[in-house]
């Protein structure tokens, strides 16, 4: 059995509850949702702009990679959370700029009824590294 460590970098906000930003299992890194809180500022300064808000969250879960060794490239499961499915095109084109290609990761994306903080999406990973 591989043993666990977790994922910590000031890069990221702090959670909002009781987890931690990742967990890596042996190759595996499990990614906690991220939303658009900037790490700077400890705020969400684009609340209501699901463009916006969704390029910091890609931001975020960057920093949380990068602190545990991996990049988009090693991203092999995504999970969306949207407020309003008719964001969805909005999001796939900033989706694309981070984990387009013909090596996408395999991807789920359900509409949820709120998110913390009175976001408009979430999103959270899994990552593979050699």
């Amino acid at each position: 059995m591989s043993s666990k460590s977790v994922i910590k970098t000031s890069n990221a906000p702090d959670p909002v509850g009781p987890y931690n930003q990742a967990i890596k299992v042996g190759n595996f890194i499990f990614c906690s949702g991220q939303i658009a809180i900037n790490p700077e500022t400890n705020n969400i300064d684009c609340l209501g702009n699901i463009e916006e808000e969704t390029k910091q969250v890609f931001k975020n879960l960057k920093a949380v990679l990068n602190a545990g060794g991996a990049t988009f490239d090693d991203v092999i499961k995504t999970t969306i959370f949207l407020t309003d499915l008719k964001n969805f095109q909005i999001v796939n084109n900033v989706y694309s700029n981070f984990l387009g290609g013909k090596d996408s990761p395999a991807r789920a994306c359900v509409e949820v009824s709120s998110l913390p903080k009175g976001v408009m999406i979430e999103i959270d990973c899994v990552a593979f590294v050699d």
